[in-house]
């Protein structure tokens, strides 16, 4: 009887040890912060096509901003977007200087071992933007396999990454800008643009014709999702629930319409 009492109490003070772990854990989480600070700071790079831009005015826009501002509506705080270089938004989330990377990121494997990751908000994949005079010669990616050809994409993304990985013996040029990247193209200085689908596909549909031709059958799987630092189960749990919600309350689609199905933001696009 002494031995059964003797368990009870250690198995109580397990339970009441992790339930403490718990509730530090929780104190710790950034989601706890945002609702202290009153802010939700969100690390973006503006020109990602149709996720990050900005307007005529300034003011940055696009289908992830609407997201991210969503999110910041769902916890009653302030959006608060940081533009910076997509090489520099997994370090400035890993000093605190943003809260989340709502940045058109893929997940891959590199990546998850500096940050965590929610569930993908949306599953893209890399594209061919390839100069028209090439037209009849690059049937596919796999053609531009070649020396004497220079292919380029945007630094520091998952367009770089594939063209380096599944092109290796053409030569490669990166940009810090993903029109930049286009413009060379479109201009005969390269000969194909390695990057993601929607973006390829705007450009495409506003400035190719006559001058390009869009391989657009996506070569790779790339699921875009919301990054946060590690050890925080309790934003990726809000972060996740927030998802199901907007798709399935048809807030999702809404935003969905008005980015990628429609062409009424382009003209006050810069």
């Amino acid at each position: 009887m002494k031995k059964i009492c003797l368990m009870l109490v250690m198995l109580l003070s397990l339970a009441v040890a992790a339930n403490a772990s718990d509730i530090e854990l929780a104190k710790k989480s950034t989601l706890n912060s945002i609702l202290k600070s009153g802010e939700l700071r969100c690390g973006i790079s503006s020109g990602y096509i149709p996720f990050q831009m900005t307007d005529k005015t300034g003011r940055i826009v696009g289908f992830e901003i609407d997201l991210a501002r969503e999110m910041a509506k769902a916890m009653g705080v302030k959006f608060v977007p940081v533009n910076m270089e997509f090489d520099g938004i997994i370090p400035a989330l890993l000093t605190n200087k943003i809260d989340i990377i709502t940045a058109g990121m893929t997940v891959n494997q590199e990546r998850n071992l500096q940050i965590n990751f929610a569930n993908p908000f949306m599953v893209i994949g890399q594209t061919a933007l390839v100069n028209k005079k090439l037209e009849g010669k690059i049937k596919s990616y796999k053609d531009l396999n070649n020396p004497e050809y220079t292919v380029v994409s945007k630094l520091g993304t998952t367009g770089e990454q594939a063209a380096k990985r599944l092109l290796p013996k053409a030569k490669y040029k990166s940009f810090d800008l993903e029109t930049d990247a286009a413009l060379e193209v479109l201009n005969g200085k390269a000969a194909a643009m390695i990057y993601d689908l929607p973006f390829n596909a705007i450009f495409m549909a506003e400035q190719g014709a006559g001058k390009l031709f869009f391989l657009d059958t996506p070569f790779t799987y790339e699921p875009l999702g919301w990054g946060v630092r590690k050890g925080d189960p309790d934003f990726i749990n809000f972060l996740n629930n927030f998802l199901n919600q907007i798709k399935n309350d048809g807030r999702y689609d809404k935003l969905y319409h008005k980015w990628f199905e429609s062409t009424a933001w382009r003209k006050n696009i810069q």
